[in-house]
Formats: C-alpha cells, structure tokens, sequence
C-alpha cells in the first residue's frame, strides 16, 4: 500500500484502486470538502503525474476519457482549487509523492490497464438526493427529477413560469459552466424536443450562476444527473445506428472497368509467350490469341 498524507488531503493506493480523501485545512475549497471522499478504480486511470516546486509539489491524476460523469459534465472546467485530482504535496514529502505515483504506474503497467477512452462511467458520481442554491435558483435531484426553484434575483419571466420538474427520462443532456470574467456561468438541462438558444438568465430549464463561491456545488448536481444518464458513448452510438437507418440505402458500387489499357495487354501478351514456350499453346492458338491481343491494341 502506498500513502500520502497532507493538508490538502489524503492519497491511498491498495493496488486495485485510489482513496482520494480531501483535507480539513482551511485551504481546501467548499466543492472538494463538500464532494467528499473519491474511491478511483485503477480501470479509470490512464495515468498520474508529480511536479515539483519550489514551495510545493502537486500529484494529478489523468483518467480515461468517459470514466467520471463529473469530468464529463464540467468538460473540464473546475478550476485547480475545486480539482479534486490534484494533491498540494509540502517540499519535505516529495519523496513519498514520487514513490505512490511510480505505484500507480507501475500497477497500470502490470494490469495493462489502456488509456483508451470508456464506454460507462466506472466512477458513480455524487450520492443523492442533493441540492445546491446559487445564482439565481436552487437545483435539487433526487435519482429520479430535477426540481428548478427560483429566487428573488431571478429575472421576471423565468420566475413567473414558476418551479420547473423535471424527470429524468426527459433530460437529454446536462453540463456546468463556470463564470469567467463577464460571462456568467451556468448549470443547463438540454430538455428532449424542446431546444433553446436562450441564455441561461431566461432559459427555464437552466440556473444562472455569477462566479460566487457556492457556484461549483452546481457542478455535483450536474455530475449526479449525467452518471444516470446513457454513456455519451452509448449516446453517440445510437445516434449514429439511427442516422444509418434512415440513410436512403446505398448504390450498389459501379463495377470495375474491364482491363484493357495498355500494360495489361503486354502482360498479356508476356503470359501468351511463355505459354507457348512451354508448349502448353500449339503454333497456331498461339497465332490466334496473339492476333487477337494486338487488336485489342
């Protein structure tokens, strides 16, 4: 087993999987506190990676594509102090950093784990029920629906449409965007048959969010929804066999025009020569397939 432990948090490596265990410090941000403990399937992982500093070090874990419905629903954006795959290692423990990353690759090695992408998510996502109030409403999911509530930032129309349910078999879609310098971010749910270029401040089926502190806690409730939802491989997939179906079927490919240019005719007339050599053709086959070439020249 292989263990580091620091403020940050706590890194656990058994062989077969990585507890990853955030840390009490004051430093260690609300989303990672809140998210809680991780238990990683060495499966997930395509690799990890320690850099050192000169005040400190961090330990990052890169997992395969499609394992963790939370990366997949964020695309990425949780920004480094809600990553909950790095670890913040002290200068006097880089020693220990090195030797649990050359475990987790030397595991990967031995089990041939690939990097390939997924096609399921081999992480669970956030337990439920849960629900998170930021921006301009509170989103709560319970496994089943999505429930939309408003507050009293929320612009006019949007909250006159009231609280927005929705279940989950009607949810195509989810994702968590960040604010970032003037564009405020988002927590939206593509709804099926009924698309919407609105911006999330009124579009009914999205909470706005204006870059506060509570606002990457809607990222838990978007990784909740998007672990119950189909793999977006599986998703991928259907939508091409369905795409095929209604494809107009193909034509058949037109044939090979006939050999007749002149190298092959030489060739021919190479085969026919030998032939006769060998006495495999008399004087006169060999006269008349040789005639018969040389017209087609």
């Amino acid at each position: 087993m292989a263990e580091i432990i620091q403020k940050d948090g706590t890194w656990v490596f058994d062989g077969d999987a990585l507890r990853l265990i955030p840390g009490r410090d004051k430093s260690v941000s609300l989303f990672r506190r809140t998210l809680g403990e991780l238990v990683v399937p060495l499966g997930a992982l395509a690799g990890v990676s320690f850099e050192q500093g000169k005040k400190a070090g961090r330990l990052r874990l890169r997992l395969r594509d499609g394992a963790d419905p939370l990366l997949h629903a964020t695309g990425g954006r949780l920004t480094e102090p809600h990553d909950p795959y790095q670890l913040i290692v002290e200068s006097d423990r880089y020693g220990v950093a090195e030797y649990v990353a050359d475990e987790v690759r030397g595991a990967l090695l031995l089990d041939r784990v690939p990097a390939d992408p997924v096609d399921e998510f081999l992480l669970p996502g956030p337990a439920v029920p849960l629900s998170v109030s930021a921006g301009d409403g509170t989103a709560s999911f319970d496994g089943e629906q999505v429930r939309l509530e408003w507050n009293w930032k929320t612009e006019d129309a949007k909250a006159a449409a009231g609280t927005r349910s929705l279940p989950l078999a009607d949810i195509a879609a989810v994702e968590w965007q960040p604010a970032v310098g003037l564009e405020n971010g988002c927590l939206r749910f593509t709804v099926r048959n009924a698309p919407t270029k609105a911006p999330p401040k009124y579009d009914h089926n999205s909470v706005e969010l204006w870059g506060f502190k509570k606002d990457p806690l809607m990222a838990l409730v978007a990784a909740a929804v998007q672990a119950r939802l189909p793999h977006p491989a599986t998703a991928t997939a259907t939508a091409a066999a369905a795409a095929a179906q209604d494809a107009p079927p193909a034509l058949p490919a037109p044939a090979a025009p006939p050999e007749d240019d002149h190298d092959a005719l030489l060739r021919r007339l190479r085969e026919l020569g030998e032939l006769h050599r060998t006495g495999v053709l008399t004087e006169e086959e060999f006269s008349l397939a040789k005639q018969a070439v040389l017209k087609r020249m």
